[in-house]
């Protein structure tokens, strides 16, 4: 405890550090006060008596004391951040007292450090992240968008996008964002493709058919789990948009149920067929193969492909595809046996992009399916590898090229 008469000699001290430590105590008990008004309101005369002290490190004491409290007088907070820049710093980036209309005067004429002080407040609202963006500080930018705490409005992150997205810290920063919408995502994602597909090391590990494979593949992937949360939340414009764009392919269709996004295929069969999805999900779930063979015929799909689609929803019924890759993998198999068999070998030429792309799952799904498999056998069992005998003897070298 110190003694009003010890604070008083402490708060006219010649010596700096004493003072601030009289500052700083004023502000602790001023915040704290439960005693009576009048001791109240000098406590509140003496934090203004340390507004004018010549000494800038007694001024920083007085505003650590009150930096982070809701109750600091809010004509000293507003002293303070008129105060050196140290002090106004901390204070933009610290004081619960500090409202919208105080901070955005600064946002408009502050450098990069004013900005980045109110970048890193405990809350930033809505209208002054649009502010912070609008000065056009990459930096600053930035650091909102990886606050996942921090509302920046759509418009506001499609342009982003379009302006920035080019740039992988930016784009990174944009996809990890929960509420950035379907479409700025499904953009972000095809640039995040053609930037694989021009990368030197991408390019040098893979051949150009096989590397145009896997982005293919991966942005499939990509539409169909974008669709899917989309559809999860209610919200159609996505296939909306993908429709108006006549993106909705037959190889997206099978994709989506070999992945298990049910509830994006439905919502792209209820586009194309013009109808609910909630109505389609229930057909897919209980439908007999005559109704669902003319409810794709509804969405303009051939005879072929829609007989496909009839099958691959028939066993999606009793396989967990969404996670299970042995059961995508079985699938995916049966699938291109029964085409094969059913044709005697020759696919139809309309059948040959879909065909392609089962094969292209087949063999991604059975290196899925199969890794770890023989590690696992080996830990499990003690017999030895049958290997069957050779006749000839063994090549002790290569023969020459």
């Amino acid at each position: 405890m110190v003694g009003y008469e010890a604070f008083a000699e402490l708060s006219q001290s010649k010596d700096s550090d004493a003072r601030g430590h009289a500052a700083h105590l004023a502000a602790l008990a001023y915040l704290d006060h439960s005693g009576p008004a009048d001791e109240h309101a000098a406590l509140y005369a003496a934090l203004i008596g340390f507004l004018d002290d010549n000494s800038v490190k007694v001024r920083a004491a007085l505003a650590y004391g009150l930096l982070h409290s809701r109750q600091a007088p809010r004509p000293i907070i507003l002293s303070l951040l008129q105060d050196s820049a140290v002090i106004s710093r901390a204070v933009l980036q610290y004081s619960p007292v500090l409202v919208d209309a105080d901070l955005l005067p600064n946002v408009a004429r502050g450098d990069h450090d004013v900005l980045l002080a109110i970048a890193q407040r405990s809350r930033v609202s809505p209208r002054l992240a649009s502010a912070l963006i609008g000065r056009h500080d990459q930096r600053i930018t930035l650091r909102l968008l990886r606050r996942d705490d921090v509302y920046i409005e759509a418009s506001t992150l499609d342009q982003l996008a379009r302006s920035f997205g080019a740039d992988a810290a930016y784009r990174g920063a944009l996809l990890a964002r929960k509420d950035l919408p379907g479409p700025t995502r499904l953009a972000l994602v095809h640039q995040v493709a053609e930037s694989l597909r021009g990368c030197r090391i991408v390019k040098g590990a893979l051949n150009a058919d096989r590397l145009g494979r896997v982005l293919r593949n991966g942005t499939d992937t990509a539409v169909a789990v974008i669709g899917e949360r989309i559809a999860e939340a209610g919200r159609s414009a996505f296939v909306d948009d993908l429709l108006g764009a006549d993106q909705v392919s037959a190889r997206l269709l099978l994709h989506a149920v070999v992945t298990g996004r049910v509830l994006f295929f439905a919502a792209c069969i209820g586009g194309l067929a013009n109808t609910s999805a909630d109505k389609v999900f229930t057909l897919l779930e209980s439908g007999s193969r005559a109704v669902l063979m003319a409810l794709f015929a509804r969405c303009g799909l051939s005879a072929a492909i829609g007989g496909l689609l009839v099958r691959l929803v028939m066993h999606a019924r009793s396989a967990d595809l969404a996670d299970d890759a042995a059961a995508r993998h079985y699938v995916i198999t049966a699938l291109t046996e029964e085409l094969i068999s059913e044709n005697e070998g020759d696919i139809p030429p309309e059948l040959e992009e879909v065909f392609c792309y089962l094969n292209e799952q087949n063999i991604i799904l059975a290196r899925k399916a199969a890794r770890g498999v023989m590690a696992a056998f080996a830990r499990s069992t003690q017999s030895v590898m049958s290997l069957p005998s050779s006749a000839e003897p063994a090549q002790m070298q290569l023969p020459a090229a």
